[in-house]
């Protein structure tokens, strides 16, 4: 579902191009059902919790990949029972305001993941609320503690 920001974009864009192409409302159209079709693919990117079980889980490993705040949600890799794990954190903004900052956590470190498993059995994914490393608690969603 598209947000209220870009349905308010739609709604001016398409109030713009009728005053200005009366003639060609299929254009107009067109372009609005291009713009709903754009927002919808980029709404559905993001990691929300459906893929992810209820049930409570935790990983303890080694850093592999340390943390990086590039896309829509920070992560890190680790290793953990001769997997590679994707942790997958809060965005970033979230996540760096958590105390948990690119280059925090050195490559090699133990840290132990707290969230949620993915519902896929074979992808080796957790969405993570709470990273734990040397004595340090990284709380990325703490309304959802």
């Amino acid at each position: 579902m598209p947000s209220a920001s870009t349905i308010r974009f739609m709604v001016r864009f398409y109030r713009d191009l009728n005053r200005n192409c009366r003639r060609n409302r299929m254009k107009t159209v067109l372009a609005l059902v291009a713009v709903v079709s754009l927002s919808s693919i980029t709404a559905s990117a993001h990691h929300g919790w459906g893929g992810y079980l209820d049930a409570e889980f935790q990983i303890t490993g080694t850093v592999e990949t340390p943390v990086s705040t590039a896309g829509p949600h920070a992560t890190m890799k680790v290793r953990a029972d001769g997997q590679v794990w994707n942790v997958v954190l809060a965005p970033p903004a979230r996540t760096v305001a958590a105390g948990l900052k690119e280059g925090i956590i050195p490559v090699g470190a133990t840290v132990t993941a707290f969230g949620h498993r993915h519902r896929d059995a074979k992808t080796f994914e957790i969405k993570t609320e709470r990273v734990s490393w040397n004595g340090k608690l990284f709380n990325v969603y703490p309304d959802r503690t």
